[in-house]
């Protein structure tokens, strides 16, 4: 009997200021075992918010791959990347084409890679990470609201 492997979690974000504007790319890995890993580290050039994200699960994907991962599940919190990258959105984004067909080449490449669109509140540590790489200060979570019956 073969165990299957557990998979890796990523956790996904970029940055741009302005956007457009410099990149940050930040990412959380988990192994398996529990081991983790950060990447936090500007981009080259100047892009939008969205090619900071692509840029930044490139950067996840090939870090993962050199630490021997073969099964992934990536979060990440931008609905545009996570449908063009599912083939669901509506429109394609042709500007950003190439690099949305590098990155479905990556994730193809993995014997599983699963992609998850989560909100941006379960997102936090990726988001500063990619902050900091274009040296912005974490965002400051919104203070709970409570309703009033």
């Amino acid at each position: 009997m073969q165990l299957e492997a557990a998979p890796w979690n990523i956790y996904c974000d970029g940055s741009a200021v302005p956007n457009p504007g410099r990149m940050g790319l930040g990412a959380v890995l988990m192994a398996p075992d529990g081991t983790r890993h950060t990447l936090s580290s500007p981009a080259e050039g100047r892009g939008c918010n969205n090619e900071a994200e692509l840029r930044a699960l490139m950067a996840a994907l090939q870090h993962a791959r050199q630490h021997g991962a073969s099964e992934l599940v990536v979060h990440c919190d931008n609905s545009v990347v996570v449908e063009q990258l599912l083939g669901t959105a509506l429109e394609p984004f042709l500007r950003l084409a190439s690099l949305f067909d590098e990155v479905r080449a990556e994730l193809r490449s993995f014997a599983s890679a699963q992609l998850v669109w989560i909100p941006r509140h379960r997102n936090r540590e990726a988001d500063a990470l990619a902050r900091a790489a274009v040296g912005l200060m974490p965002k400051v979570p919104a203070p709970a609201t409570r309703r009033r019956r």
